[in-house]
C-alpha cells in the first residue's frame, strides 16, 4: 500500500505527515524553528532552518513508514516571502513573515494614492503589510537583494520545491500566487500592471501551476531519496479547506493555528470584492480555479503562546482550556490580540493588543478565558461580515488546527455563531489537504468525491440556548476592539 507524504511548513514549525489511500494518518513528525524579531513589528525566519526542519521531520517520518511513497504534497504559511540565488541555491536574506509590519507606511501610501479598487479587482486582496508584494518591493528598494537574472523570489512552497528538486524547478500553485498582491486571480497569471507598480520583474517569480498536478521530482539530496513526484501544492488555509472536504459552494471551515482563518467555498465563479473579506483562489485541480471567501485573523493560537512564553501564566499550551474553565465567566475582561494589527474584517495594521476591564479581582483564569473568547469572537466577526455581504448562510463550521482540541473553545464558538461546530477525527487537515491534492494527481484517488467520503466526524458542538448572553459579551468585545484600533503611530 502506497502512502502520500505531506510537508506542512507553518509559521512556528514544520510537520511531515503520511496518509494512506483510505485517508488515514499513518505517521506524523514535527519540529519547531526559530522566530526572529530584529525590530518592533518585524518578523523573520531563516530559510535554511526551515529546510533543515523539513529534512529532519522527513527523516523522523521515514523511521515509522515502511510503505512506498506515491507522491509529496506541500502546504505552507502563504504570504511569507524570501529571495535566493538561482546559481548557488542559497537564500539572500531571511524570509519576511506574513505577520511582519515593516511595510505599513508603504501600504498607507498606496491607499492614499487610491489604488485599493484596482488591487482588489485584480487580486481579490486588500492593501495590507500581510501580503507578499510590498515585502518584495521593500527587499528591492532597500537593496537587501539586487536585481539580476540570478534572483529568485518565492513563498515558502516555492523555496521547498526548489530545494527538493535541487534547483531544477521554480514554481508555485495558484492558491499561493493569489496571496502575493501580484497575481490576477481571474486571468490566472502574474499581473504586468501590479508587477510594474511594485517594480518586481516577472522573470524573478515562480511559474504558476495547478494545485493538483506534477511539479517535479525529488533529487537524491532529500531525506526521501530521488524520483518521488511533488504533485500537490496549496497555501495552508486552502489546503485545510480541501482536507475538510469543503468541496461544495457554501461549505465553510475555520483553522485555529497561529492565526485563525475562515474560508467558504465560493465555487468556480470569482465573487465580487467584499468589504472586510478577501477573495482568493482555493485550488485548481487542472480544470480552472475554485474560489473562496476568506476572513484572515492574525492572532489565535499565538495568543496562547504569548500566555505561555511572554507572561508565564501557563507552562504548556494544553493548560489553557482547564485554566479558562476554572472561572465562571471572564469577570468583565476582554482581550484584543492585535499583536500584528487586526485582519478581517477590520484591516487595521496600526491596531495593537489591548486588555480591558481589569480589576483587582482579575486573575489568571479570567485572562485565560478572555484569550479563548477572543479567538471565538474574531471568528464571529468574520462570519457576520460574510453574512452582510450576502454570502450563503453557514449551516456548519468545520474546524481544525491546534486549538481545535479544546472543547471549551468549540462550545463557545458554537454559541457565538449559533451553528453546529464539527471537529474531524484528523485535525491536521492542512497537511491532509495537501496530501490529498497530491494523491489525486497521482491516482491514489480518482475523483474529489472520494475525499468527501474519507472525512470523519470526531465530535460536534451544538449551540446552547444563551443567545442574549452571547450577544452581550460580543457587544463588549466590539467596544474593546474599538479601543485597540489606530493605536500605533510612526
Amino acid at each position: 500500500m502506497a502512502v502520500v507524504v505531506s510537508i506542512d511548513a507553518g509559521t512556528t514549525g514544520v510537520r511531515s505527515f503520511a496518509l494512506n489511500d483510505k485517508g488515514e494518518q499513518v505517521a506524523l513528525a514535527y519540529r519547531e524553528f526559530t522566530q526572529y524579531f530584529p525590530r518592533p513589528g518585524w518578523v523573520e525566519h531563516d530559510p535554511n532552518e526551515i529546510w533543515e526542519s523539513v529534512q529532519l521531520t522527513l527523516s523522523d517520518l521515514m523511521a515509522s513508514v515502511n510503505e512506498p511513497i506515491a507522491a509529496i504534497g506541500i502546504t505552507d504559511q502563504r504570504e511569507t516571502v524570501l529571495a535566493w540565488s538561482r546559481k548557488s541555491g542559497e537564500p539572500l536574506c531571511n524570509a519576511i513573515v506574513w505577520q511582519d509590519l515593516r511595510t505599513s507606511a508603504r501600504c498607507d501610501q498606496l491607499l492614499e494614492n487610491g489604488l485599493l479598487n484596482q488591487i482588489r479587482r485584480t487580486t481579490g486582496l486588500v492593501i495590507d503589510p500581510y501580503f507578499s508584494g510590498t515585502k518584495i518591493e521593500w527587499l528591492l528598494k532597500n537593496k537587501v537583494v539586487e536585481l539580476s537574472a540570478d534572483l529568485a523570489f518565492g513563498t515558502i512552497d516555492s523555496w521547498l520545491i526548489w530545494k527538493l528538486t535541487q534547483g531544477s524547478v521554480h514554481a508555485t500553485d495558484a492558491s499561493n500566487a493569489s496571496r502575493t498582491l501580484l497575481y490576477d486571480i481571474q486571468e490566472g497569471r502574474w499581473s504586468p500592471e501590479l508587477c510594474e507598480l511594485f517594480e518586481v520583474p516577472v522573470s524573478s517569480l515562480p511559474d504558476v501551476h495547478p494545485s493538483s498536478g506534477r511539479f517535479g521530482l525529488t533529487a537524491d539530496t532529500t531525506a526521501l531519496g530521488s524520483g518521488i513526484p511533488i504533485s500537490g501544492v496549496a497555501g495552508d488555509q486552502q489546503a485545510a479547506l480541501f482536507g475538510q472536504a469543503c468541496l461544495e459552494p457554501g461549505m465553510t471551515k475555520n483553522t485555529y493555528g497561529t492565526g485563525s482563518f475562515v474560508l467558504m467555498n465560493a465555487g468556480q465563479h470569482c465573487p465580487e470584492p467584499v468589504d472586510g473579506l478577501l477573495t482568493t483562489v482555493a485550488w485548481d485541480l487542472g480544470d480552472g480555479p475554485t474560489y473562496a471567501l476568506e476572513g484572515s485573523v492574525f492572532v489565535a493560537g499565538a495568543a496562547i503562546q504569548w500566555l505561555r512564553d511572554g507572561l508565564g501564566i501557563i507552562d504548556e499550551a494544553s493548560e489553557i482550556g482547564d485554566l479558562a474553565a476554572s472561572v465562571a465567566d471572564n469577570g468583565g475582561v476582554y482581550f484584543v490580540p492585535a499583536f500584528a494589527g487586526l485582519g478581517s474584517p477590520w484591516w487595521d495594521s496600526r491596531a495593537r493588543g489591548t486588555v480591558t476591564g481589569i480589576t483587582a479581582g482579575t486573575g489568571r483564569g479570567h485572562l485565560a478565558l478572555a484569550v479563548v473568547e477572543a479567538i471565538a469572537f474574531q471568528t464571529r466577526d468574520v462570519v457576520e461580515a460574510m453574512s452582510r455581504a450576502g454570502a450563503m448562510p453557514i449551516r456548519e463550521m468545520r474546524v481544525d488546527g491546534g486549538a481545535s482540541v479544546m472543547d471549551l473553545l468549540l462550545q463557545i464558538q458554537a454559541d457565538q455563531l449559533g451553528v453546529r461546530v464539527a471537529r474531524p477525527v484528523i485535525t491536521e487537515t492542512t497537511a491532509q489537504g495537501a496530501a490529498m491534492l497530491a494523491g489525486l494527481a497521482e491516482g491514489l484517488w480518482d475523483r474529489p468525491a472520494e475525499i468527501s467520503a474519507a472525512w470523519q466526524l470526531d465530535m460536534a458542538f451544538e449551540p446552547r440556548d444563551n443567545r442574549t448572553e452571547c450577544d452581550a459579551t460580543h457587544a463588549n468585545w466590539l467596544r474593546a476592539v474599538e479601543r485597540s484600533m489606530s493605536w500605533a503611530v510612526e
